[in-house]
């Protein structure tokens, strides 16, 4: 045990380092905070929903000629991949912009998949009864368009499946059984994907379209 007698100095600084402040904490985080770009961001994300989708029923009722003719040369299947491809990329897109927070390459692969998933779902006038809507509008053709919904939808309902799942593994598993590994990062988007493949497969093989 060393005994010290006599004044110790505790600092070598005649002077405090940081200079005194009114400011608290939360008041310096909303200065470095950067509020512009979060607005300009979720302005685009509005819209990126509401303007492709009118867009879509806008070419619906006054092209719909136009729009059977492109869509003819096509099968039910490859529409609704496409439709299906697309959804997927923009909830992964998502996903990934929610994980990786400080990276803008995903948030702007959201807002495309976005725009481009209302679009399709403008022009197939999605809706919960799309069947008598496309119907009305496409006729007989109404058949590929229905194509389109049941891809979105599917990719849709395969999301839902897999929330209440994972959230159901986060509440129910415990931390030291081996099932925890299901919901890491790598497993969990692993098992999105699976969830997807399924509703895929039972939309192309299922004989719904």
């Amino acid at each position: 045990m060393v005994v010290v007698s006599g004044p110790t100095d505790v600092s070598k600084h005649p002077e405090a380092s940081i200079p005194e402040s009114d400011l608290s904490l939360a008041d310096i985080e909303r200065e470095r905070s950067k509020p512009l770009p979060a607005i300009i961001y979720g302005l685009l994300i509005f819209a990126a929903i509401i303007v492709p989708y009118w867009l879509g029923r806008a070419l619906a009722i006054r092209r719909t000629k136009s729009i059977i003719v492109h869509l003819t040369p096509y099968a039910p299947q490859g529409i609704a991949l496409v439709a299906w491809a697309v959804t997927v990329i923009m909830f992964t897109g998502l996903a990934v912009s929610l994980v990786e927070s400080r990276r803008w390459l995903w948030r702007i692969i959201f807002v495309v998949a976005l725009a481009a998933e209302q679009l399709i779902a403008g022009v197939a006038l999605l809706k919960f009864d799309f069947w008598y809507s496309t119907y009305v509008v496409y006729g007989q053709a109404s058949n590929l368009v229905n194509a389109a919904n049941l891809g979105i939808c599917a990719a849709g309902l395969a999301v839902a499946v897999f929330a209440v799942i994972f959230v159901g593994l986060l509440v129910l598993v415990r931390k030291d059984s081996p099932l925890n590994v299901l919901t890491r990062s790598w497993a969990a988007f692993i098992m999105f994907f699976v969830f997807e493949l399924i509703a895929l497969a039972l939309i192309l093989f299922g004989g719904i379209l």
